[in-house]
């Protein structure tokens, strides 16, 4: 069986990216050679001769139709490059298994933004790429149910696959190791420490957290991962980019999510691996698969549940019960990326098998 994989781009990078360089990997070491069409390759990634790279170019491609572009160009990169099953990771017209990892309705519904042109236009690719495909697996049950209900996905179609992380790189360190990267990050022993990684912080939610971090006697850090933060704030730090987020999370008390729209959430289950247990808000889908013992949940709407809940964990870390003995068994699926990979190539074979004559 010859496997295609569709992606934006096979890099180093965050969200869908990432998942389709774990996709890679996973089939690499389960014996198979994908055909992946992308519009760029990082050819130093060491998976890269592992693969057959088929690129498709966007230049001079405005950037609001290259989405579209990418999905008509793909339909022809197929033809000459066969293969008896897509999948699909990003919205095309040629995948037989289409990934989905958050919509574009499920999004603007979640942040109260009206749809506009461009909007509409991502609105039809992303129905064509999943009523073209012949299933359409959904990351968490709370992006199953959206697929439902604004896409009338029928049940049939929809397969439930959490994302996987990797457990080699996301895993515990013992007391002297977590002590010296609180000593290297600055956190004090007095301090309890949130650790909040933002590519983008208004869907993130960081004016959310900053309300109350900024207004509470407790004694917390909020330490964001990612873009600067802009304004300073009372027990707000700015990281900056954090390489190696593995160690940010040994090294916090806690990982803080709170974002407005998250279909999943790799933070909360790569946090949990550490040892560190998180503070979620109800937006969160990855809350499916992390056990309540585990987590403290807030309401991201009510700044006096965040509150009662910084209360709560910061109680936990001086009463010496917050950090988790065994992340892996605070999980409520196997986050294990050949696990994952598996279940893709199992699907993939059923729909080959019902192709044949």
């Amino acid at each position: 069986m010859r496997l295609g994989l569709s992606c934006s781009a096979l890099k180093a990078s965050g969200g869908m990216e990432r998942y389709a360089m774990d996709v890679v990997a996973g089939l690499a070491r389960l014996g198979h050679r994908p055909t992946v069409f992308a519009r760029a390759f990082d050819r130093s990634l060491p998976d890269y001769g592992r693969i057959d790279p088929v690129a498709i170019s966007l230049a001079l491609v405005p950037g609001k139709l290259r989405d579209e572009v990418f999905a008509r160009r793909l339909v022809t990169a197929r033809r000459r490059h066969p293969v008896d099953v897509m999948i699909g990771t990003n919205r095309t017209r040629s995948a037989d298994i289409a990934i989905c990892g958050g919509t574009h309705l499920g999004h603007g519904l979640a942040s109260g933004r009206p749809q506009g042109f461009w909007d509409r236009r991502q609105v039809r690719l992303e129905r064509d790429f999943y009523a073209g495909s012949s299933i359409v697996v959904a990351h968490s049950r709370l992006m199953a149910d959206e697929l439902r209900d604004l896409y009338a996905i029928p049940d049939e179609k929809l397969r439930t696959l959490y994302p996987p992380v990797d457990a080699g790189r996301f895993r515990p360190v013992d007391a002297a190791a977590r002590r010296a990267l609180r000593r290297d990050f600055g956190f004090d022993d007095e301090t309890v420490v949130f650790a909040f990684p933002s590519s983008s912080h208004r869907r993130k939610g960081l004016d959310v957290l900053r309300r109350v971090f900024e207004t509470t006697d407790l004694p917390v850090l909020l330490a964001v991962a990612g873009r600067p933060i802009g304004k300073a704030g009372r027990n707000l730090r700015d990281m900056g980019y954090v390489a190696g987020m593995e160690r940010l999370y040994a090294a916090a008390d806690y990982a803080i999510l709170a974002s407005d729209y998250e279909p999943f959430g790799l933070v909360g289950v790569e946090s949990i691996l550490c040892g560190t247990p998180v503070v979620t808000a109800e937006t969160l889908g990855c809350r499916e698969v992390i056990a309540e013992t585990a987590r403290i949940d807030f309401t991201r709407a009510d700044p006096a549940s965040l509150a009662e809940a910084l209360a709560r964990a910061v109680a936990h870390v001086r009463a010496g019960t917050s950090r988790l003995a065994d992340g892996r068994a605070a999980l409520l699926y196997d986050p294990d990326v050949d696990t994952h990979v598996r279940a893709l190539v199992a699907l993939a074979e059923a729909i080959a098998s019902e192709a044949r004559p």
